[in-house]
């Protein structure tokens, strides 16, 4: 059985096997937790991202995590949000369960999630939090070899909208 937990604190520190990368489709690291991941990792993630580029909205794919704590960065693209009128929840929630299917192909036995599409892309937390966790604990009932799944927030707000949304299940 998985556990899942909400914490806060900074993703790239995380002794976990493998970090979630909240990506842009074309893998470019230039804001964001994106960029702290890249910086933390360093040069070589940005190359190994260019080699696997490009990732499609909802999609996931993998790369060494270099520098990092983390073996593994899987790089999931989520939707930009356009009022919810693209598609947004289901791009957003395939990301999740994308970047879990990924994990479980590279035998990661501990996750670790930021908050995917809630910044740059603008994606309104209230709306990502609930969607993010019903997807996170669904899918850890598919992948139960993964141990741990945490979502990794960085803000106050960020954490209390993820720590009600995985109350409410």
């Amino acid at each position: 059985m998985t556990i899942i937990e909400v914490i806060k604190g900074d993703i790239t520190k995380l002794e976990v096997d493998a970090i979630v990368n909240a990506a842009n489709d074309r893998l470019l690291h230039g804001g964001g937790v994106a960029k702290a991941i890249s910086s933390a990792a360093g040069p070589e993630l940005q190359e190994a991202s260019r080699q696997v580029a490009p990732v499609a909205p909802g999609q996931a794919k993998a790369t060494a995590g270099y520098n990092l704590p983390a073996k593994w960065v899987i790089h999931a693209v989520g939707p930009r949000w356009r009022g919810g009128v693209e598609n947004e929840p289901e791009v957003l929630e395939s990301a999740y369960r994308n970047a879990i299917r990924v994990a479980d192909e590279l035998g990661v036995k501990t996750l670790a999630f930021p908050s995917i599409s809630t910044a740059i892309f603008g994606y309104p937390i209230e709306l990502a939090a609930p969607i993010a966790m019903r997807a996170i604990t669904s899918e850890s009932i598919r992948f139960p070899e993964i141990e741990l799944i945490q979502m990794c927030t960085f803000s106050n707000i960020d954490f209390t909208a993820y720590q009600t949304a995985l109350a409410s299940l």
